[in-house]
């Protein structure tokens, strides 16, 4: 009789009060164990391999045959082996086609604000800003149209500098877009992040009659924006901004609007930030970005600061739980994305769609991987020629490759996917290096997720239908 040999890198056990839970980490499914499978996985943890004869002899007293059934289960999951070779857990992948959903247009390089910890390359001052021409936007969207031909919706996003300083441009680029995508029988939703300060009663109402999904780049009360985000003359901009954010959500019908928040070195009070945010402010998601990498290197969070900010999203997150509990949402995003993935089990082969399904063009027409690396040398061709589809494929299969790397056998692997490639090129100066700086705290906070999701689709799992599902339809 052969042995059985246990793949611990295929599944991970979590406690949520008195049940035991498999993570299976492939295919990022939850399954709940009785007594007898978590006293077979205990023994084959132990001891890594064991004879099939010891195994029924260690679990003499119970039914032989729903033993078998439960050793071809986890055989059937790739959790043990039978010596037979472990399978792939996905198959090859060679990308040679981009199906492009999503399209975001660097709409300016100028902007009005000089946020200290900016990472955009090609940001400009307002009198330098180089807008990008209609003819470049027009261009752009036939190369979504030409890759993805047989999509029914589509998303164009405008992103900057300040993409509201270039409010002409986008105004041309809907009246171009809706009646096209329209006569195709497509649906066409735009997106843009805003800093909100040009922001009026008017051009709210006509962001609001297209439908735009609206975010806000904000970080947290006076104290805590002023530090960073400033205007060029150096200024605060905070009292210009809440005012303007209040204005916008006092009048914005169509879709929810959330903001963005980015923590540097000094910003990490996760709570107060939220709080203010979703409940002075009103926003109804609230989202927060941590600053490891980049040439500014007094902006990146200390190694203790990111545990603090780390602390603080478990502290927020217990709140969420509690909350969801009793059907509630408080709009957390990273909460929310999480539980999002983990109710979808959605496991990912790359950190993100940038490059697949997602491409970025500059000011000049430059197709770059995403809105973070415009004016960087990481460059796939231009709307005039198209992509170039053998070195954008070479990059990503470059990604896909696990060997060697500690991502092979991470218990987070297809959920995080090596991170940010932005985040590596800024830490690394190479955005195929997964984000090994942060490993420990990112698998601390999925496991945390994991046991969040645990309870929740045991105790309420209507709030997934209720909260999670309409989240995805609000942010196409």
């Amino acid at each position: 009789m052969g042995y059985l040999h246990f793949q611990p890198q295929n599944a991970h056990r979590v406690r949520v009060d008195s049940r035991d839970l498999l993570f299976h980490i492939p295919t990022t499914s939850l399954f709940e164990l009785d007594a007898l499978d978590g006293e077979v996985l205990t023994l084959l943890a132990e001891k890594g391999q064991v004879a099939e004869d010891d195994m029924r002899a260690r679990f003499a007293g119970h039914d032989p045959v729903d033993l078998a059934q439960r050793l071809r289960g986890l055989i059937d999951l790739d959790i043990v082996t039978d010596g037979s070779p472990a399978k792939a857990e996905r198959p090859d992948i060679r990308i040679e086609n981009f199906p492009l959903s999503t399209i975001i247009l660097n709409v300016n390089t100028g902007c009005n604000l000089a946020c200290s910890y900016c990472y955009k390359e090609d940001l400009d001052t307002p009198s330098k800003g180089r807008k990008m021409a209609l003819d470049t936007a027009v261009q752009s969207i036939d190369l979504l149209l030409k890759e993805s031909p047989d999509r029914e919706a589509y998303n164009i996003v405008f992103f900057g500098g300040e993409p509201l300083s270039n409010i002409r441009l986008i105004r041309d680029v809907v009246d171009h877009a809706e009646p096209r995508f329209a006569a195709l029988g497509k649906e066409v939703n735009f997106t843009l992040t805003t800093n909100a300060t040009l922001l009026t009663e008017d051009l709210v109402d006509w962001l609001d009659a297209h439908r735009f999904g609206l975010t806000v780049s904000m970080d947290g009360p006076k104290a805590l924006h002023d530090l960073n985000r400033k205007t060029v003359g150096g200024k605060g901009s905070y009292d210009t901004v809440a005012a303007k954010a209040r204005m916008l959500l006092s009048r914005y019908r169509s879709r929810p609007v959330g903001a963005r928040v980015t923590l540097t070195a000094g910003v990490t009070a996760v709570e107060e930030i939220w709080d203010h945010l979703k409940n002075d402010i009103g926003f109804a998601e609230v989202g927060v970005s941590p600053v490891t990498s980049g040439d500014m290197t007094a902006f990146n969070l200390s190694g203790a600061e990111l545990q603090e900010v780390f602390d603080g999203m478990k502290s927020l997150g217990r709140r969420y739980h509690e909350e969801a509990r009793a059907g509630r949402n408080i709009g957390f995003s990273n909460m929310h994305q999480l539980m999002q993935d983990l109710w979808e089990g959605r496991s990912k082969a790359l950190p993100c769609g940038a490059g697949i399904g997602m491409l970025a063009v500059d000011h000049s027409g430059t197709i770059n991987l995403c809105h973070r690396f415009t004016g960087t040398d990481l460059k796939f061709g231009d709307v005039t020629t198209g992509i170039e589809k053998p070195k954008l494929a070479g990059f990503l299969e470059s990604r896909l490759d696990r060997t060697d790397k500690g991502c092979a056998t991470c218990r987070i692997r297809n959920l995080c996917s090596g991170g940010c490639y932005h985040e590596s090129y800024a830490h690394f100066s190479d955005p195929l290096m997964p984000a090994y700086h942060y490993c420990d705290l990112m698998r601390d906070w999925v496991d945390f997720g994991i046991e969040v999701y645990g309870d929740l689709i045991a105790t309420n799992p209507q709030y997934f239908h209720d909260h999670i599902a309409p989240r995805k339809a609000n942010h196409k």
